[in-house]
């Protein structure tokens, strides 16, 4: 799996690799791109402000009540990054989005520092999905992809369990292909 950050670049393995790709190979037009569920938005608002609101509530409240009004201002800080965060996660959220080539699985994200990973469907040995409480609340799933190397896992959030069951029959049947020939 390859991993490229900032400017779009990373290694492609050399040309005598097995698997190696053109380095000069495009990546995929905008319409080919597909982006996670809407419905990852809230949810994870409702994560932030389930953490933040009650930092708020304890850093302001309690103070304010037994010292005064004055000692309720450090509530300000984490409701500071609760609106900040709120912009973030919108930004964060359009940043994800994922596309099937030939031979490999690209999943780009990231709104500073963008990172378009690349899997190639040989290399994967597991295709999992999950999807937690809440995601089951949101009607959401996450896919997860695991490579021979540990560090190099990749993991697509805020899809429909249909497309997660989909896009992980696809992948693991791609894999089992392409690693035949390995």
């Amino acid at each position: 799996m390859t991993t490229a950050t900032d400017d779009g670049r990373g290694e492609r393995g050399t040309p005598d690799a097995p698997g190696a790709r053109d380095a000069a190979a495009p990546l995929p037009a905008a319409d080919e791109w597909r982006g996670v569920e809407p419905a990852l938005l809230p949810l994870r608002r409702v994560v932030l402000l389930s953490t933040l609101l009650p930092v708020a509530a304890v850093a302001g409240g309690l103070p304010g009540l037994l010292a005064g009004p004055v000692w309720a201002l450090p509530a300000l800080v984490p409701l500071g990054f609760a609106a900040w965060g709120w912009g973030a996660l919108a930004r964060n959220w359009r940043s994800w989005r994922y596309a099937e080539r030939a031979d490999d699985l690209l999943i780009a994200h990231g709104v500073l520092w963008r990172e378009i990973t690349v899997v190639p469907y040989g290399r994967m040995q597991l295709v999992e999905v999950t999807s937690g409480p809440l995601e089951r609340r949101y009607g959401l799933a996450t896919l997860q992809l695991h490579t021979a190397a540990a560090t190099t896992d990749a993991t697509i959030p805020g899809l429909t369990p249909k497309e997660a069951e989909r896009l992980r029959d696809r992948l693991t049947e791609l894999g089992e292909a392409r690693s035949a020939g390995l």
